[in-house]
């Protein structure tokens, strides 16, 4: 029998991508190394990711291969709990809505963005 695949569940990291490695976002999933897509917006990188994402888990099943757990390379359990003002999450829901995407991918992609970010100015030190 084959089991559903639940690509919401597999973590990713989003990071900018320099100029020279020709600029906009790429998304990678590390429990499937190699499974990587981009985009201009991180939002874009993220519906792409998940394009990706869907293609390679669909040909690891059709080849019988062994599909590995979302998170299983983590120890992290991939959840917390944050309280936020009210102010704060309504305009984080109004931005959801207005992208067409979870407020849970909306959330997930600015976090990502963010430390994309950091990363990047730190290598550039």
């Amino acid at each position: 029998m084959k089991r559903k695949l639940s690509l919401d569940r597999y973590p990713f990291l989003v990071r900018p991508l320099a100029e020279e490695e020709g600029g906009g976002y790429l998304i990678e999933f590390p429990d499937l190394p190699g499974v990587i897509s981009d985009g201009e917006t991180p939002e874009e990188a993220v519906r792409n990711g998940q394009d990706a994402l869907k293609a390679a888990l669909l040909t690891m099943q059709e080849f019988g291969d062994e599909i590995p757990k979302p998170g299983q390379r983590r120890s992290a359990s991939g959840q917390w709990r944050q309280r936020v003002p009210r102010s704060l999450h309504a305009r984080l829901v109004a931005r959801a809505e207005q992208e067409g995407v979870s407020l849970n991918t909306l959330v997930t992609t600015l976090i990502a963005e963010g430390l994309g970010k950091r990363e990047h100015l730190r290598r550039r030190r």
